[in-house]
């Protein structure tokens, strides 16, 4: 966690200081390519263990826990920009922490749609009725600490598009950031796991899949998986960065 910290640390210092030698630095965007055609192609094609209930959905774990993940360190730098710029007042560690925060709300929604498409595999149970089934899985811990934890972060974007003057905007956006960092981790970590859940992790029903219990070949695509997710938000993030100063500086012309 700390290495892909300090490549997605790098990937804002370049492109945001205009270092000469950033183009050779490239490396890490090929990576990022590498690491999710190796995601596809061997999330498809590799063995995996036959648990009764996931079967084949466990390929998901390589698509929705990983995209979890990305958004997660995203959301870590936007809310070290938030920090930053508080200590500073560089503007541009108010655009750093604007951009990554929505490209890890896009990671959180891709997660929360991928998450509901596997759920409609495996929790719902096919001796009840679709409202019962429904009805139990609408009040699942997970989903709606999930959701939660996305809505206070559209609730950021909501309120810097509501305030004109600029550096009002970036001081009262740095600090409702940090409050939403706040609530992140407890809503979809802490709370779930205190409440009967259905979700792996929860401190009841099925545990889906242990990661103490994944075979060797899903570990070999899981953890690049999450390294690639990772470096894609990042790259999306850099180039709306950069969009974002070249735009600003056409409009001061």
């Amino acid at each position: 966690m700390q290495t892909l910290l300090k490549i997605a640390a790098a990937a804002v210092i370049f492109p945001m200081t205009g270092h000469k030698n950033y183009m050779y630095k490239s490396w890490w965007k090929i990576l990022a390519v590498v690491l999710l055609v190796y995601t596809f192609t061997a999330g498809i094609l590799i063995e995996v263990p036959r648990n009764p209930q996931l079967q084949e959905t466990i390929r998901n774990l390589f698509f929705h826990v990983c995209m979890w993940f990305g958004m997660m360190i995203l959301f870590i730098i936007s809310f070290v920009q938030a920090i930053k710029y508080l200590r500073t007042g560089k503007h541009m560690h108010d655009i750093a922490s604007r951009q990554y925060a929505g490209v890890g709300i896009l990671f959180g929604l891709l997660g929360y749609i991928t998450g509901a498409i596997w759920m409609s595999y495996t929790w719902i149970d096919s001796n009840k009725s679709f409202y019962e089934s429904f009805d139990s899985i609408a009040r699942e811990p997970k989903l709606i600490g999930a959701a939660i934890a996305l809505l206070v972060y559209a609730a950021y974007l909501v309120l810097r598009d509501s305030i004109t003057d600029m550096d009002k905007k970036a001081r009262i956006s740095a600090v409702y950031n940090i409050f939403a960092f706040a609530m992140l981790f407890p809503s979809i970590w802490i709370i779930p796991r205190l409440l009967p859940s259905l979700h792996p992790g929860g401190s009841e029903g099925n545990p889906a899949l242990d990661f103490k219990d994944a075979s060797m070949n899903m570990r070999l695509v899981f953890y690049p998986a999450i390294a690639g997710w990772t470096l894609i938000g990042v790259w999306i993030a850099t180039l709306k960065i950069r969009w974002k100063l070249l735009y600003e500086q056409k409009l001061m012309q």
